[in-house]
């Protein structure tokens, strides 16, 4: 069976740090796109024969050996890696847990970002890892507290503020989901991600002002997106701006907004077909 696309994604993550050896990366990462994963191991073993201290190759092999099933190779993989780290380097233990994920042992995964948090008490990256890895699988529970520690540690990204936001919002924290989300939107002030979350939190405390900014906010940095559209419309007619709310509804279907959600809006509004001269 081929990788699903998260799959694809842990696969070849590591394609931004390969650097003066970028190219047997790049060509092992081409032939696990053709499902060619043997071919993509003897590429990276060839590479490693020649430089034994390049951590990125060897990060990949972990993912890919671990693409192939075995994961008793993944994990003494890891251990050459680890030979090669500092003692208080998590980057082994996040690839263990990469290559855990890969064979769809979560809980082992889970662990071995725990394991990483402990080695290098100091970094985010392993409580960022488990509690991003946690959100993506639904373990809001799990992830509120590696997220927090996380930022406690001093992660500032965008995506770990947004997951947190996310996580928070699904334990009913709206409070601090804000918080999250609006710490996000400033870690990366082109990103639409959080403003759009600020924009799920208006809806929940109906407050059709805010849900109205927030979406203005996402079409500023993603004028094409419909849904941003059929939100703004949500909003603009709890405001009694009808006309405004009508418009944004055409324009949402211009956009590929799901029809069904258009015609019940629309329904909602009084306005069954599309407002006059916006064609």
């Amino acid at each position: 069976m081929s990788p699903q696309p998260s799959t694809w994604v842990l696969v070849l993550a590591v394609a931004g740090l390969a650097g003066c050896a970028r190219s047997a990366t790049e060509r092992a990462q081409s032939l696990v796109r053709q499902h060619r994963e043997e071919d993509a191991v003897a590429t990276l073993r060839e590479r490693l024969r020649v430089n034994a201290g390049d951590l990125a190759a060897r990060r990949l092999l972990v993912r890919v050996i671990a693409l192939t099933g075995d994961v008793e190779g993944a994990r003494a993989e890891v251990r050459e890696l680890a030979v090669r780290l500092p003692a208080d380097d998590p980057t082994a233990e996040i690839e263990l847990g990469h290559a855990l994920e890969l064979v769809h042992r979560y809980d082992e995964a889970l662990a071995a970002y725990d394991e990483a948090a402990s080695v290098a008490p100091a970094s985010a990256d392993g409580p960022r890892e488990g509690g991003l890895r946690s959100a993506r699988w639904g373990e809001v529970a799990e992830a509120r507290p590696r997220l927090e520690e996380a930022v406690r540690r001093g992660a500032r990204d965008a995506e770990t503020w947004h997951a947190l936001g996310l996580v928070r919002l699904h334990l009913g924290d709206v409070d601090g989901a804000e918080e999250a989300y609006r710490a996000g939107a400033a870690a990366d002030p082109k990103g639409a991600d959080c403003w759009l979350g600020l924009a799920t939190v208006a809806i929940g405390r109906g407050d059709a002002r805010q849900a109205l900014d927030a979406y203005d906010q996402v079409l500023v940095r993603s004028p094409r997106f419909g849904a941003a559209q059929l939100g703004r419309a949500w909003a603009l007619a709890r405001l009694g701006r009808k006309d405004e709310a009508a418009r944004a509804l055409d324009r949402a279907e211009q956009l590929g907004a799901p029809a069904s959600n258009v015609a019940r809006q629309r329904a909602e509004l009084g306005s069954p077909t599309a407002s006059s001269g916006t064609r």
